[in-house]
């Protein structure tokens, strides 16, 4: 079978095209045609590559795609034909578009879906089989709301979105306009609210929603809380990778970008325009401000003020480096204790010289 991407009917462009679409440098062949765009170590005749890494540089001696997109510093490293741009990996972005055409929207309800009555759905929606749509629900035009996935009561899709299957957007919850929600996510689950009483955890009611900016992209499988009183807010922009868990009242500011299986505890406040890595554990009821980037696998256990780069754990090590020096992180305290006494002692020897 051959692949799809590989087949000789697919799109195929020129680099004069490319050159035009990427306002590129052009060296080589203007009338060569690409078919797709590859990483370099994959990359064949008739494919497009692209460097953005310096990292990767070495590699393009024995690479055999058609041509290349480079940055201006690295283009004299390969003989290959060239585009030749000042962001190489935008760039490439440009042309993966290209190549990857939105999937068109077919409006229409289909017959095995469940629409309330009282549900307000736009005639240029998409509504696929098996999905619910509760009561007083809104979805606008240009929205596909796939296979299997629940629109709770009063919640509010926008336009030209696409709600993945599997996924619930829970009651009263609000959703902007051309955010793509990855099938199995839940927008609007209950925060995890408890009080001990008497011995028991007992629930407190989460009556607050989700609100979701617009051009937000939610990965497969990340879950979002709905407040307790007040929403939890997601801004214009943000992207969220998959596995992520939010907790109630989290407010997340515009354009921020957080990584896979992050968690962010309840009440935290993320500023606009930061960066959290992957696995990244962020405490309760603290405010990270703007700007501010998070190394994967970094514990935040109290606020960030200032914008900058913050990491915690150690770096990884074979594992008797590793444990010797976990034995001798246990004694630190012990060390530190002995570090002062020898000072206090080295003082009084000093003022007895002197």
């Amino acid at each position: 079978m051959i692949h799809p991407l590989h087949s000789p009917s697919r799109l195929s462009v020129t680099l004069s095209e490319l050159a035009r679409l990427l306002n590129a440098e052009l060296e080589g062949d203007a009338e060569l045609k690409v078919y797709r765009v590859a990483p370099i170590h994959e990359a064949r005749n008739g494919d497009l590559t692209f460097l953005s890494n310096s990292h990767y540089r070495s590699q393009l001696a024995s690479c055999t795609a058609s041509a290349v997109i480079i940055n201006k510093l690295d283009k004299d490293c390969t003989s290959l034909a060239k585009l030749v741009v000042s962001d190489s990996y935008a760039a490439f972005r440009q042309v993966a578009l290209y190549f990857s055409p939105v999937i068109p929207v077919t409006p229409g309800i289909s017959p095995q879906a469940y629409i309330h009555p009282a549900a307000k759905i736009d005639a240029g929606a998409q509504i696929d089989a098996f999905s619910y749509i509760g009561q007083d629900a809104r979805v606008g035009t240009g929205t596909v709301i796939e296979a299997f996935a629940a629109i709770g009561d009063g919640a509010v899709v926008g336009k030209d979105c696409r709600i993945g299957s599997h996924c619930l957007i829970g009651h009263y919850c609000n959703i902007g306009d051309r955010t793509i929600i990855n099938g199995g996510a839940i927008i609007g689950g209950d925060g995890f609210g408890l009080v001990p009483e008497q011995g028991e955890w007992k629930k407190i009611p989460q009556m607050g929603r989700v609100v979701i900016g617009s051009d937000v992209e939610i990965g497969a499988n990340t879950t979002i809380d709905r407040g307790t009183l007040s929403d939890t807010i997601i801004g214009n922009g943000v992207k969220l990778d998959n596995l992520i868990q939010i907790g109630h009242n989290v407010v997340i500011g515009e354009h921020t970008a957080i990584a896979g299986c992050v968690g962010i505890a309840g009440s935290t406040k993320i500023g606009r325009h930061c960066t959290i890595g992957g696995a990244a554990m962020i405490h309760g009821h603290i405010d990270i401000c703007d700007g501010a980037q998070i190394s994967a696998a970094t514990a935040i256990t109290k606020s960030i003020i200032k914008p900058g780069v913050y990491t915690s754990i150690m770096p990884f090590q074979e594992h008797e480096t590793w444990r010797r020096n976990a034995v001798n992180l246990r004694h630190l305290n012990h060390m530190n204790e002995k570090i002062k006494d020898l000072e206090q002692k080295l003082m009084a020897m000093e003022r007895k010289d002197k």
